[in-house]
């Protein structure tokens, strides 16, 4: 009987809508606002130019690419291919980059490379992804039915608080009744459903959002069934009441545990602690936080798989994952604008200013990390994952992931055969957010 009102509900969403959808023809199935305005936007024939072609794409046309390889199958599937690995190397400056490559266009022969995959960077950002998984693997545990998941996931509205507090970036709120799209930060009095604060996480790559998905995970872990009637008051009083230590280890825990049963080791992908300082308040780091193109290839690959959590939660992972906002840095190549991508982006640098006053941001002369995960599928078949991390000093690499996301591209879609336009590495580019 506890479930009941939310079957009824789906019940009733399914013969409303009729087929669930996702990406910007899914704000029936999410109720993530900001896809409303550009549904309608194209509805109403207007011009919606902050993203390329190969955001358009609907919920039918993603699919995951490798389910019919063997679930215990990732150790035999990231053996380098020696030719192409030669053709990857040779793009890869030797300085201060990592990288791992899966051209998965013909599952049966798939083709890896790989340049120093195992070192370790800051992840930034990237590791977000560990945050999405935690709550979907807290999901499952304490929900098994995918279809009440789901509604869980749109109808659940949580407070920021001051976890959600002190983040430069800003989210997209759209008012639907006033047609209106106000970019702000998140303020503490923000409510928002868990579909909405996971896109906020990913789409936008909101610190703010990624500490209030990342405290919805540890109460999910802490409450189990109890947590679908859980209040604000009641989750506050639980963070008052629980030791320091066990809150701590409770949630590293909780998004470190789900890459172990993954085979993906601590020195390869590990999360030490939130993205933003007030959600330390009663929980502290721990171990901090490592990534390397090995372990995210894992990941990524597993998602293709079907075995993160099991294969509707990591077809929906992927959905999330799927840019429908501005690209920047690795996903801006033009040689993508085409094709559809699963990105995040992550970044964190610091600069010393007494060594150099005009010391930049994301050129950092202290530490200066740059990171893209990214699966490009073009319309013509090709189909691959890179993983690339950077960590060089006094210069914002932006303008060289999409150097060599094109380069890449150059090497893996020949499918065509067609000439392509040269492409130069812009040394003065960066993002228009940087």
């Amino acid at each position: 009987m506890k479930h009941l009102l939310y079957i009824l509900l789906l019940a009733f969403t399914l013969l409303s809508f009729g087929v669930i959808s996702y990406p910007i023809d899914g704000y029936e199935s999410t109720g993530i606002k900001r896809l409303y305005q550009i549904k309608k936007l194209r509805q109403d024939g207007k011009k919606y130019t902050r993203i390329p072609a190969g955001a358009y794409k609907n919920l039918e046309d993603i699919k995951l690419n490798l389910t019919t390889l063997a679930k215990d199958s990732i150790n035999t599937l990231l053996v380098e291919d020696n030719q192409f690995a030669k053709k990857i190397k040779a793009l890869i400056p030797n300085s201060g980059y990592s990288v791992a490559v899966l051209d998965m266009t013909n599952t049966d022969s798939l083709k890896y490379a790989a340049y120093k995959e195992q070192i370790g960077y800051q992840p930034g950002s990237v590791g977000k992804i560990a945050v999405l998984n935690a709550v979907f693997t807290e999901l499952a545990k304490i929900c098994p039915d995918w279809e009440e998941r789901t509604m869980y996931l749109k109808d659940i509205k949580v407070s920021a608080r001051y976890w959600g507090t002190g983040d430069h970036h800003t989210i997209p709120v759209y008012d639907i009744e006033k047609d209106k799209l106000t970019k702000r930060q998140v303020i503490a009095s923000d409510v928002f459903s868990l579909y909405e604060w996971l896109d906020h996480m990913v789409s936008v790559s909101n610190n703010g959002a990624a500490s209030v998905m990342y405290r919805e995970a540890l109460l999910m872990r802490a409450f189990k069934e109890d947590y679908f009637t859980l209040t604000a008051e009641k989750a506050e009083q639980f963070f008052k009441d629980t030791p320091r230590d066990s809150l701590t280890n409770l949630s590293h825990a909780v998004v470190n545990e789900p890459l172990r049963t993954l085979g993906i080791t601590e020195d390869e992908w590990r999360l030490g602690g939130f993205f933003t300082r007030p959600a330390e308040k009663y929980i502290s780091r721990k171990g901090g936080s490592i990534g390397t193109p090995k372990g995210l290839m894992k990941f990524l690959v597993q998602l293709e798989q079907g075995n993160v959590v099991d294969k509707n939660s990591s077809l929906e992972m992927k959905r999330i994952l799927y840019l429908t906002d501005r690209r920047i840095r690795y996903a801006a190549s033009p040689r993508l604008d085409s094709a559809a991508v699963y990105f995040k982006s992550g970044s964190y640098y610091k600069c010393d200013r007494q060594k150099n006053p005009d010391c930049k941001d994301y050129a950092g002369n202290v530490f200066n990390y740059m990171n893209s995960v990214i699966t490009v599928e073009h319309d013509n078949g090709v189909k691959y994952i890179v993983c690339l991390m950077s960590n060089v000093l006094n210069k914002n690499s932006a303008g060289a992931h999409m150097y060599l996301a094109s380069k890449i591209d150059d090497i893996i879609n020949t499918k065509d055969n067609q000439p392509k336009q040269e492409v130069n590495l812009d040394e003065n580019y960066k993002d228009k957010e940087d």
